[in-house]
């Protein structure tokens, strides 16, 4: 899809929502390629939908109003998605994705919602996972059309249904805790 200039978006706006995507889509290559341990995208109707797996990791959460640092536990991975616009490559925020890991044996583990997550480059939707063991697994993300107004007549009626991905063969190696 090719967004179209209109009076809601000019040349140079439409030029500029292009390279937002395209430093995404680098930052995300960057997370799948260099830093993850597996990791992949695919393109799904209005959507690129991608993932990346690596060890389990602390982050702040909100608890009666203050951040307070959590320790990851006995997770031993975590599970990060990103969801993309496929016209301009942008983050498209405010959904709520569902991820489910299925091993070779067809245990299903999730769904799980996963959250906005702030990081200091790539934000993503993402949370820590307990796994029994590493291996092949096959993992699921869908997740509802956004809820969120649209601008632009020309450019504004997309998004009108969520979406369902599945990569199979996702190698997982579970960190030791």
């Amino acid at each position: 899809m090719i967004l179209q200039q209109s009076e809601e978006a000019d040349k140079r706006g439409l030029e500029l929502g292009r390279k937002q995507g395209e430093a995404l889509e680098n930052t995300l290559r960057h997370m799948i390629e260099d830093v993850a341990n597996t990791g992949g995208e695919e393109e799904v109707g209005d959507y690129l939908i991608g993932y990346a797996i690596e060890e389990a990791e602390g982050m702040y959460e909100s608890r009666n109003g203050q951040l307070e640092w959590t320790e990851p536990g006995d997770s031993n991975i975590h599970v990060e998605v990103s969801i993309r616009d496929v016209a301009d490559g942008r983050f498209i925020p405010g959904l709520a994705p569902q991820v489910t890991l299925i091993d070779q044996e067809g245990n299903r583990f999730g769904p799980y919602r996963h959250h906005l997550l702030w990081h200091p480059y790539l934000y993503h939707y993402g949370r820590n996972w307990h796994l029994p063991k590493g291996g092949t697994y096959t993992l699921v993300v869908r997740f509802d059309a956004p809820a969120f107004p649209r601008h632009d007549k020309v450019n504004g009626l997309r998004f009108e249904n969520g979406a369902e991905c599945k990569f199979d063969r996702v190698e997982i190696e579970i960190g030791e805790r």
